[in-house]
């Protein structure tokens, strides 16, 4: 079966990775941990892919714009949630190595995705229309 358009984005892969990952680490953690820090910490992980999907399915970039800037802030909460999960020594050093080079990786990509968009929506601006 053939990927969808937004499987084969870079920022989306990504974006799944650390959704996965984060959902195996917490699965481990005891009930409290789980269902304080772990269920939000995997509900914004999970709504950055999601919020990139949405974005691809509006079929306008303006509207792809707002869900890639929504994603946007669903990392800026993981990346809250992830230091919280470390504060609180939930977090091992074998798994801040594992997901932070998804991290890292993760939000130039995000910002790169949303500079392309309002290229071209500049672009779709500036072209000049004709009249029949």
């Amino acid at each position: 079966m053939e990927k969808s358009n937004f499987e084969k984005l870079r920022v989306y892969q990504l974006a799944e990775q650390l959704a996965d990952k984060l959902w195996d680490v917490v699965a481990g953690w005891d009930h409290f941990a789980r269902d304080t820090v772990g269920k939000q910490l995997v509900r914004a992980a999970d709504s950055i892919g999601a919020n990139i999907v949405e974005g691809t399915g509006r079929g306008s970039f303006p509207d792809n714009r707002r869900f890639i800037l929504m994603a946007r802030g669903s990392f800026k909460e993981t990346q809250h949630f992830l230091r919280r999960a470390w504060n609180r020594r939930l977090l091992t050093k074998e798994h801040t190595q594992a997901l932070k080079p998804l991290t890292d990786e993760l939000a130039p990509k995000l910002n790169a995705y949303l500079n392309s968009i309002q290229r071209r929506i500049s672009a779709h601006k500036q072209q000049p229309t004709t009249i029949n």
